[in-house]
Parts: C-alpha cells; structure tokens; sequence
C-alpha cells in the first residue's frame, strides 16, 4: 500500500470516534468505545510502521540532535509526513478522548472543546480546562449562595 492511501485510511479511520464524542456523547456505545483503547492501536500501528520506513541513517542522526532546520528537511519526505500526520492523529483523538471521558464525569460540556480539538488538539484542551474551571466557579458560586439561602439565623 502506498503512503498517500494509507495517510487517507488514517484520516478517515479517526473520524467515526469524533462524530461519536461530538455529535452522540450520551450513547452507551460511545462511552464503551471511548473508554477503550482499542482505537489506538492501529493507529499506533500505522504510526510504527511509518515510522520505521521512513527513518534513514541520515535521518536518525538529525533525531538523535534535532535542529529545526534538519527536522524541516526530515517533515519534506512523504513518508516522514505521514508520520508526522498519524502522529497528530493519535494524539489529538487521546486528547479528545480525555476531554469526552472528562466531560462525561464531570458533567461539562465539551461539544464545542472536542470540535476545536478535532482541528487543533492543543487548543481545544486549553478551550477544555477554561471551560471547565468557568464552570467550577459559577457552579461553585451558585452552590454557595443556595446554601446560603437555605440556611436561615433562626434554624440554628
């Protein structure tokens, strides 16, 4: 199998796990699948295979030091892109995967954090842990206050 197809097999092996997190997050099979990690395994998989094709003697010495412009030089070789790309891959959907599983314990939405991460994992966690300390404090504060309100100078 050329790299082009298996690049393409990646891309969209991934996508039925996000349109479960997004669009079905309270499905029992979403969180039975979620909560394995038997998604990761092809795909960590795909990545070793890449991985061992497309390192050189060359380019594992630029490895061993890495410099950006050896790294820029390393990225222009299909193979090496691809294995950049599955990397991306895996680690947005583990990073998805946490806010899902984060989410569904906690109780706080995460539409909007797993789409940004679908596109750029890095910043859909940041969009995750705001999201999640906002909460915390207005749910803090809301408790707080009905708690106040329930308990009355007279009541003691």
């Amino acid at each position: 199998m050329y790299v082009s197809e298996l690049f393409n097999i990646a891309n969209l092996f991934v996508l039925p796990f996000w349109a479960l997190m997004i669009f079905l997050p309270k499905l029992k099979v979403t969180q039975r699948v979620m909560q394995s990690y038997i998604p990761f395994i092809p795909l960590a998989g795909l990545y070793l295979y890449l991985f061992i094709s497309s390192v050189t003697p060359e380019n594992a010495e630029a490895l061993s030091n890495p410099q950006l412009a050896d790294i820029a030089r390393f990225f222009g070789d299909e193979t090496a892109a691809a294995t950049g790309w599955i990397h991306f891959l895996v680690m947005d959907l583990f990073v998805g995967r946490y806010i899902y599983l984060a989410g569904v314990k906690t109780n706080v939405w995460t539409f909007h954090s797993l789409a940004l991460c679908l596109f750029a994992g890095p910043l859909g966690l940041l969009s995750h842990i705001l999201t999640y300390w906002i909460s915390q404090r207005l749910f803090s504060k809301e408790s707080i206050e009905n708690t106040a309100d329930t308990i009355s100078p007279t009541s003691t």
